[in-house]
Order: structure tokens, then sequence, then C-alpha cells
């Protein structure tokens, strides 16, 4: 009986020495959303997530702000309400990640690809879309002011509604974009390759366009007070019911017998006007 009793309190005693102090020790966030693909509303702040690879994750409501994601893989990610202020994510793959609501004023996306990314609402005022791969994504609604999209690739992405004051859209593709009512007031379109894109009802007072071909672009409605159009081939483009079109800020912009302008304006074709050059 004794020795028994003895060989039970041994037993017991070598547990508790393999057992850390305090019971389990508890998983970090991030050993939790490689384990589950799951960390909603977690804390990632100031973390280093180089190198993450989980799809389908679900994090909605996570906070990520100034967290280094430079090339992290959250394909189809829920990010929805997610915190991404000053976060870098250079190269990130979201295609069709959830980003709806998020906050991400000045996150760092340069060369991301988020092909069919959903950014409803969201708050991306100052973020870094430079080169970035847009087709297909959609930012209803969101705020885009002073962001920078130099030489991104948003054809077929969809802008309704959004705020894109003094956006940077310079060698930008846009072909089949629809930017219908947004407000792109004072933007940067140099060389911006826009075909059949859609600025209905959009507010492009003293946006620029330089160089830039709007062939087939439908711009019915849209308010033109102070843009210019340097350059700039309308070949097929509905500029009619447009408000505040100047004739002199037509600057070499050329067009053909399928521009629709309005009443009293006139444009060089554009093959007359590239015979001259």
């Amino acid at each position: 009986m004794i020795a028994s009793t003895r060989a039970r309190c041994a037993a017991a005693l070598s547990l508790l020495l393999v057992l850390p102090v305090g019971g389990a020790v508890a998983e970090t966030p991030l050993e939790q959303l490689k384990r589950t693909g799951a960390c909603e509303r977690c804390n990632f702040k100031l973390g280093e997530l180089r190198g993450l690879d989980v799809k389908n994750a679900r994090l909605r409501g996570a906070v990520f702000r100034e967290a280094d994601m430079k090339g992290v893989s959250l394909v189809g990610a829920d990010l929805r309400g997610a915190d991404l202020r000053r976060t870098e994510a250079e190269r990130a793959d979201l295609s069709g990640a959830q980003l709806e609501g998020a906050a991400m004023r000045a996150v760092d996306l340069e060369k991301a690809k988020l092909t069919g990314a959903r950014f409803y609402d969201a708050d991306l005022r100052n973020a870094d879309l430079g080169e970035t791969d847009l087709e297909k994504a959609s930012f209803v609604d969101a705020d885009l002011r002073l962001a920078n999209m130099v030489r991104a690739s948003a054809v077929g992405a969809v802008f309704r509604g959004a705020k894109m004051d003094g956006v940077v859209l310079e060698r930008t593709w846009l072909t089949n974009a629809d930017l219908t009512g947004v407000r792109l007031k004072y933007g940067d379109l140099d060389r911006v390759k826009a075909r059949g894109a859609v600025f209905r009802d959009a507010d492009l007072s003293g946006a620029h366009f330089s160089s830039a071909d709007l062939t087939g672009a439908d711009l019915s409605g849209a308010n033109l007070e102070g843009a210019l159009f340097r350059r700039t081939r309308l070949v097929g483009a509905d500029l009619r019911h447009s408000r505040g079109l100047q004739a002199a800020r037509l600057i070499g912009a050329c067009g053909d017998s399928t521009t629709r302008l309005p009443d009293g304006f006139s444009l060089k074709t554009c093959r007359s006007q590239e015979a001259e050059d």
C-alpha cells in the first residue's frame, strides 16, 4: 500500500516537472492563424509577418497597423473592418480578399496583387498602390484621396462613387473601368490608358489628361470645369451633356466622326493630327 502510494506520487511529480509553470503556454496570434486559418480581431500591430501564406484566412477586424507584411499571401482572406494603417505590404497577394470598411490610410501596397479584391467603403487615403494589379477589383464608395496609383493595372475595376481627389493615375491602365460618379478633382491622368472607361457624371474638375487615351470613353454628364485634355485621344468618346468643357483646354486633342461633343465644339481628327506630328 505504501509502495503503491509512493509510485503514484512519483508519477505526479514527474508530470509536474515537464509542464510549464502556470499550465500550457498560450499560443501567439500568429501561431493561431497558422494553425487554424483564423484569428478574428487579433492584434498583429508592429508584427513581423513576412512570408505568411494562409488561404481564405478569417481575419475580420484584425489589427495589422504598421506591421511588416511584405510578400505575404492571403488569397481570399476576410479582412473586413481590419486595421492596415501604414502597413508595409509590398508585393503581397491579396487576390479576392474582402476588405470592406478596412482602415488602410497610408498603406504600402506597391506591386501587390489585388485582383478581384473588394474595397467597398475602405479608407485608402494616401495609400501607395503603384504598379499594383487591380484587375476587376472593386472600390465602390472607397476613399482614395491623394493615393498613388502610378502604373497600376486597373482593367475592368469598379470605382463607382469613390472619392479620388488628387489621385495620381499616371500611366495607369483603366481599360473598361467603371468610374461612374467618382470625385476625381485635380487628378493626374498623364498618359492614362482608359479605353472604354466610364466617367459618367464624374467630377473631373481640374483633372489633368496629357497624352491620354480615352478612346470610346463615356464622359457624359461629367464636370469638366478646368480639366485639361492635352494631346488626348477622344476617338469615339462621349462628352455630351458634360459641363464646363473649355475649347482652349483641348490642346492638341483629337477625335473622329464618332466622337460626341457638346454643341459648338469640334476637334481635329486623330489621323490628321498624327500626320502633322
